[in-house]
């Protein structure tokens, strides 16, 4: 059995989906948000609107996709303060690490790129890193989007605080499309498939 396949099998459903990025125009068009552009991409497809939640430091709002009910945040706090969201909801909510995906941008794909992972460590990203201080747990499930690298660790501030050429733009608009496409069948339970469709290649 793969690695992969034993880390989904006994997967709780999800009730929590966090998009990553900072709030403020200034930072909209920025790779660090692309987190936020997968959870406005789901409620594009859906025809939803999250509502400000001052107690949960974002916005937020409960909702029903294929028979699923589950939440969707975007943190309103700046990237590291993230947990400070995520765990508020879902504390109050009681709902466990495990049952939480949270989509942010990985340096270590290139842009187009997206793979669904559980676990692991914060790899650098303030974000994640937040995330599992203030909820005390790493075994969240991650949906990676890949915004490349600049080559040196000097250079990844500014990278991804700034936006992307217009190809790379292309490129991760189109993995955050296809990972909402997948979303249905994650939260189905189709595990392989959902993953399968989404890291093989167009």
């Amino acid at each position: 059995m793969t690695n992969h396949k034993r880390l989904f099998e006994n997967m709780k459903p999800i009730k929590l989906i966090v998009g990553l990025g900072n709030p403020g125009i200034k930072y909209a068009q920025t790779r660090h948000n692309i987190g936020f552009g997968f959870v406005d991409a789901i409620c594009d497809k859906y025809g939803f609107d999250l509502k400000e939640s001052k107690k949960f430091y974002g916005y937020a709002d409960k909702v029903n996709i294929a028979g699923h009910s589950i939440w969707l945040l975007k943190p309103d706090t700046f990237m590291n303060l993230s947990g400070k969201s995520v765990a508020s909801l879902a504390n109050f909510y009681k709902i466990s690490t495990e049952e939480i995906l949270v989509a942010y941008d990985e340096l270590d794909l290139e842009p187009g790129i997206a793979k669904l992972k559980k676990g692991g460590g914060h790899g650098g990203h303030n974000g994640l890193r937040d995330i599992i201080a203030l909820t005390g747990s790493n075994q969240f499930y991650r949906l990676r989007l890949g915004i490349g690298h600049p080559g040196h660790k000097s250079k990844v501030v500014s990278w991804v605080l700034n936006r992307a050429s217009v190809d790379d733009e292309i490129s991760t608009d189109r993995a955050v499309a296809k990972a909402v496409t997948v979303l249905e069948d994650l939260l189905d339970g189709k595990l392989e498939k959902s993953m399968k469709d989404l890291h093989t290649k167009d």
